[in-house]
């Protein structure tokens, strides 16, 4: 295998082409033209693959920025008119969906995009799917109200339950529509849902804490983004299902789905017995402190790599027949990727509060400690994210779910680690936990087979890690006179002097000024093309 990859060369072009893969025996050949079928082809994608991947990433993008500030003046205008109790008791019964939420997708929307070749019976037997596990988990949920409420030793909890069960069998119905617009690489389609969706959540939820009903307004909001997007994919896609039938050979399909669904579930698992732990030991208003950190930490990093996530799992699924530019392709976006992450990501650590206080308010002093712990996993967690794009685009279920079954436990292990020291004590396990163990094992199964290797995922990290430490101590030093100074004016003296900091290292190092160039030719080319 290590006499098929190649390093990857300064300039070298890797623009993005496809060869149309010999027909494998196991796939079936189209009998009659189903006018459904135009929904599922991806012929006309490879004449301009890179094109429509460039600017693909640019609307993705344009809709995750939009999304973030959207979510942050959500927070804002929530943190201000809820208590963090009505925070905690959200959390704690989401902490409890979120460890079944996987089983609304069920790994099927990954094996619809990364399919060659797919028809509409098969698209349509996992349409089925997606809705009878929504169905049965709307049920479970809903059964499982008040062994919550019994759990965290609190009543409210049913009915909160009861509502959020309903979710889950609005957001099944939506899966397959939405990964056919993703398979057609059609981003503009699924910018418009991802905006509106969430801002029809948020003026719900918004206007119902105006209105006095405390956390019922966040229990509005998630039901009201739900039920948006399964109306609005639907009527975008354009595609209608058809009855369950057999003989679609639909089968390796949902073996595919079921290994990426059964690591995600033990993902899920470990990552939410945190708020378990703490609701269980420290109560609701514990939760509130640790999730609002958590999510204002975690929820912009998401932001981050789901638009380039959205693109390159189609554009990577479409040229893996070809692993030297698979290889290069990848790599290109991952070493971007690194160089934006360790810039940015090194301002979270020095600024935690003034951070923590100005987005969320004074009376949530008590999560910037917390905020700080996660901090430190906020330096991997971009890179780790985008390794497991090669186990989805390679259809390497097996390897993701044994990556994942090691990834919980050395996550749980972590939070019992941290547990007796509090909040702030988990989350700074967690960090330490993520990066000195958590990532090795994730790059050790990424790497061991396809045309990227282990090697190369850990060369990044150790080319740009200067970055980060240069922002990160450049900031803290510019902040440690300023620590009694208004929030605002620590942020808008202490984030620029680190982003300049950054800024004179990326060009005096060759390598990290060759990234950055490459992004600015990217950028450019995008220009020219919206000129035309």
């Amino acid at each position: 295998m290590a006499n098929n990859r190649s390093s990857v060369t300064n300039g070298e072009d890797v623009s993005i082409s496809v060869t149309r893969p010999e027909r494998t025996e196991g796939d079936r050949p189209r009998k009659a033209i189903d006018p459904s079928e135009k929904h599922l082809g991806t012929d006309h994608l490879l004449d301009d693959l890179k094109g429509r991947t460039i600017s693909g990433t640019f609307i993705t993008i344009a809709s995750q920025g939009t999304q973030f500030l959207l979510n942050l003046a959500s927070i804002m205008a929530m943190a201000r008119l809820l208590a963090p109790k009505d925070f905690g008791l959200y959390a704690m019964v989401t902490t409890v969906t979120g460890f079944l939420w996987m089983f609304q997708d069920a790994g099927l929307s990954t094996a619809t995009v990364q399919r060659q070749e797919i028809t509409h019976a098969q698209v349509s037997n996992l349409f089925w799917v997606n809705v009878g596990l929504g169905g049965v988990t709307t049920l479970f949920v809903a059964a499982l109200a008040p062994v919550v409420a019994w759990f965290f030793r609190e009543p409210r909890l049913v009915g909160i339950t009861l509502v959020l069960s309903v979710t889950f069998l609005l957001a099944s119905s939506a899966v397959q529509h939405i990964a056919l617009l993703n398979r057609q690489m059609r981003f503009g389609a699924i910018a418009m849902i991802s905006i509106v969706s969430p801002l029809a959540g948020y003026l719900t939820g918004v206007g119902m804490a105006l209105s006095g009903y405390g956390y019922w307004a966040l229990v509005g909001a998630a039901v009201t983004q739900a039920a948006v997007k399964l109306v609005l994919a639907w009527l975008i896609s354009g595609w209608r299902p058809k009855l369950p039938s057999r003989n679609t050979q639909t089968w390796h399909m949902l073996t595919f789905g079921a290994h990426i669904t059964a690591g995600s579930l033990l993902y899920s698992l470990a990552r939410g017995a945190d708020n378990l732990l703490i609701g269980r030991f420290f109560g609701a208003a514990a939760v509130g402190l640790y999730s609002r950190a958590s999510i204002l930490l975690i929820r912009p990093l998401e932001q981050f790599t789901v638009p380039i996530n959205a693109v390159l799992i189609p554009a990577l699924s479409r040229i893996q027949t070809e692993p030297e530019r698979y290889r290069r392709t990848f790599l290109r976006v991952y070493e971007a990727l690194a160089l934006i992450s360790f810039l940015s990501t090194g301002l979270l650590l020095p600024l935690a509060r003034p951070l923590t206080l100005v987005v969320l308010g004074p009376k949530w002093e008590q999560a910037a400690p917390i905020f700080a712990g996660f901090s430190i996993a906020a330096l991997c967690i971009p890179l780790a994210v985008a390794s497991t794009w090669l186990f989805q685009t390679q259809g390497r279920g097996k390897d993701w779910l044994f990556a994942s079954l090691l990834g919980s436990c050395i996550t749980i292990a972590s939070f019992v680690a941290g547990l007796p020291f509090g909040p702030a004590g988990m989350a700074i396990a967690y960090s330490v936990g993520v990066l000195f163990i958590g990532v090795p094992n994730v790059y050790y199964f990424a790497g061991r087979q396809g045309p990227v290797s282990t090697a190369d995922l850990w060369s990044a990290i150790f080319r740009y890690l200067p970055l980060w430490i240069v922002v990160c101590g450049v900031t803290w030093l510019v902040h440690l006179p300023l620590m009694n100074s208004p929030s605002l004016v620590q942020l808008a003296v202490c984030a620029p002097a680190g982003l300049f900091a950054g800024t004179i290292l990326i060009c005096l190092v060759p390598p990290m000024r060759r990234t950055a160039l490459g992004l600015t030719d990217i950028l450019q080319e995008l220009i020219a093309r919206m000129k035309r």
